[in-house]
């Protein structure tokens, strides 16, 4: 079941930049910075609140690495915005099987890692009315990422 807004992801030109604007207009910090060399970004997650079940909502800041990359493509095409949206899950695999059972296209046979060592799938944007999401189950805290 699905239990929260994980994050929001956000892709960008210029981390750096894009960061200095969150962090100084909102007052966002910066949780976490990681270089996901699998999905070609390098990233920043800013912490907007804790959540009942534990978990936490995120902006997901993405600055493409290599022009192959999804991020690359998409911002080549689209430009800097809203790039997905992910929902929080206690067990991806589960979900994932259930909404592919409803007729929705899940983009990976199994999901992959995401931030801080978390599991990740995505869901085809043309099954979820133009937007591309993503079903996201945590690391354990204590795991190493």
């Amino acid at each position: 079941m699905l239990t929260r807004i994980d994050h929001i992801g956000i892709a960008c030109h210029n981390l750096d930049e894009t960061v200095a604007f969150y962090t100084t207009t909102y007052g966002f910090e910066v949780f976490h910075t990681e270089v996901n060399e699998e999905q070609g970004v390098r990233e920043a997650m800013l912490k907007i609140n804790e959540t009942s079940d534990g978990g936490a909502s995120y902006l997901q800041l993405l600055e493409p690495i290599r022009e192959d990359s999804t991020v690359a493509k998409w911002l080549a095409k689209n430009g800097e915005g809203v790039h997905h949206i992910a929902f929080g899950t206690a067990d991806v695999d589960a979900d994932a099987a259930a909404i592919a059972g409803k007729g929705v296209r899940v983009l990976y046979d199994e999901p992959r890692r995401g931030s801080m060592g978390s599991r990740i799938t995505f869901l085809h944007p043309k099954d979820c009315h133009g937007v591309l999401t993503e079903l996201v189950t945590a690391a354990d805290p204590g795991a190493e990422h």
